[in-house]
């Protein structure tokens, strides 16, 4: 299940105001007019952000979240009705055979489970068309990104257009081989208190390749992401 920051309305609603600045995604605008795809699934599509985005640049794209709210604030969005939504994940989509599909922010480290992963990325391979590609990016375990997932580093006091003061900061709850837990909470003016936990999975780099070879996924190359230089990885992966 999605965590609440995604499936509660009130908190769905937060997302975009709180962070944006989404310069994080040009590198995978550019990719999609490098790999010349024209059909692009954007797997964890939230708020929609990249869809319409993609979609405004002539590009057929099929956004695909499993949490109603967050899909609920995409269809809002100007250009909304170019993008095709679905209410599901990668298991459950529609017969399709896109160019590329895409796995943003921290999508490929909700699946934390092996056989969940497993899955997903099959599905994925049923949706790409044979010789398009799937690309994904997941953090860097050596650099270890969740030491700043504290408190003292992540409290902020935002005032948001209908909304009011909303403030936010992170705890650090659990990190055990391979999985971080933390907590994001939510302070509004109105008194309401909200909070979402989230687990991600830290893959090394060969767990990544070796899940993406045994899915039918030929890795072409590893590249950095600009906005976090040395912290990510942006995997390019073919479609056997």
């Amino acid at each position: 299940m999605p965590d609440a920051a995604f499936t509660d309305p009130r908190l769905a609603a937060l997302y975009d105001p709180l962070d944006p600045d989404r310069s994080d995604l040009d590198v995978y605008a550019a990719l999609v007019d490098e790999l010349g795809a024209r059909t692009v699934l954007d797997v964890g599509c939230g708020t929609g952000t990249f869809a319409v985005l993609l979609a405004r640049r002539g590009v057929d794209v099929v956004g695909v979240d499993p949490a109603v709210a967050s899909l609920h604030v995409a269809r809002a969005k100007p250009d909304a009705d170019r993008v095709r939504w679905v209410h599901g994940d990668a298991t459950t989509l529609p017969p399709l055979a896109v160019d590329l599909a895409v796995m943003t922010g921290n999508v490929a480290q909700v699946f934390v489970a092996d056989d969940d992963w497993a899955a997903t990325l099959c599905g994925l391979h049923a949706a790409v068309r044979p010789g398009g590609h799937l690309v994904l990016e997941t953090r860097v375990p050596a650099r270890e990104a969740w030491r700043d997932w504290v408190r003292e580093r992540t409290w902020s006091r935002d005032d948001v257009p209908g909304v009011g003061v909303v403030e936010t900061w992170t705890d650090l709850l659990d990190v055990s081989p391979g999985l971080v837990t933390f907590r994001s909470t939510y302070a509004f003016a109105d008194g309401a208190v909200l909070a979402s936990d989230s687990t991600l999975r830290f893959r090394e780099h060969d767990e990544v390749v070796a899940s993406l070879a045994d899915a039918g996924f030929t890795v072409l190359e590893v590249r950095d992401a600009p906005d976090r230089p040395g912290r990510e990885w942006v995997f390019v992966a073919r479609r056997d």
